[in-house]
């Protein structure tokens, strides 16, 4: 079995009166691919947002690994192999889609400034190297051949495949991806289903938030779901989908309450 990458335990987050994430505790498991869900308002974003640093707990403990990472700031969680993309995308449209792959990579890159700008050989090697790599990780996500492309001449999709492309360049542990399959069409979304799941097979992890339900129930292998901020429920996708919390959190109490009765008086579980 394998063992936790990242831990939660009784996070919050408090904006005045208002509460966002209430004592939320959950755990993805390294290799897994675990979906965080929720209606509007749920409080996905905030606490997705607190796992990556953008925003600070209030209260509750982060582990990453067997590190205690709460009170790390975002790029030194970058470090660690913690990497995110955007629910809006985040690209620098006037450079090449190689150069915002490369600005994946300032993490882990080792030569001072003062190496490059000297252009030393140690620093012509890392960007040789670094250049390798970019271009190993276009090709991983389907646009090498547009590797010299202006990164806003891609489409829509293509780009969402760019900012994968850049947070992958950071060699993470943890791949955060924030709504991946927002304002893609069919066809791209199908596309992008396969990526993520080549990824996983590579061995890394994945933790998404997203509010496509085919899309979660057909990708991940455990599925966190809040309301108001706090956990209503945490399991596979296919007690996640016969959940009442969740079936009342997305449809109502009327509507989950008629389709238990219904199931009941089919002789088949709500």
């Amino acid at each position: 079995m394998n063992s936790p990458l990242l831990t939660a335990e009784g996070i919050g987050r408090n904006f005045g009166a208002l509460i966002a994430v209430d004592a939320v505790s959950f755990t993805v498991v390294q290799g897994q691919i675990h979906a965080i869900i929720g209606p509007n308002g749920a409080g996905k974003t905030t606490l997705f947002n607190i796992i990556s640093g953008l925003v600070p707990a209030s209260q509750g403990m982060l582990r990453f690994q067997d590190r205690e990472i709460t009170g790390l700031p975002p790029f030194r969680r970058a470090t660690i192999g913690i990497s995110r993309t955007f629910q809006n995308i985040r690209i620098f449209p006037d450079m090449s889609v190689l150069e915002n792959v490369l600005t994946g990579m300032s993490p882990i890159l080792r030569q001072p400034v003062w190496s490059l700008l000297l252009r030393l050989p140690a620093a012509r090697r890392e960007e040789a190297a670094a250049k390798q790599e970019g271009l190993r990780l276009l090709e991983k996500v389907g646009l090498h051949a547009q590797a010299n492309a202006r990164a806003a001449d891609l489409s829509y999709g293509d780009q969402r495949r760019l900012e994968i492309a850049r947070a992958l360049a950071a060699r993470p542990k943890l791949l955060l991806l924030d709504e991946p399959a927002a304002g893609m069409n069919p066809t791209e979304t199908v596309g992008l289903l396969s990526l993520l799941q080549e990824l996983r097979k590579d061995g890394l992890t994945l933790l998404l938030v997203e509010h496509d339900m085919g899309f979660v129930m057909g990708l991940s292998d455990r599925i966190t779901v809040l309301n108001f901020g706090r956990v209503i429920a945490d399991g596979a996708p296919g007690a996640i989908r016969r959940d009442p919390q969740v079936i009342e959190a997305y449809l109502g109490a009327k509507v989950a309450a008629r389709l238990a009765a219904e199931a009941a008086k089919a002789g088949a579980p709500p």
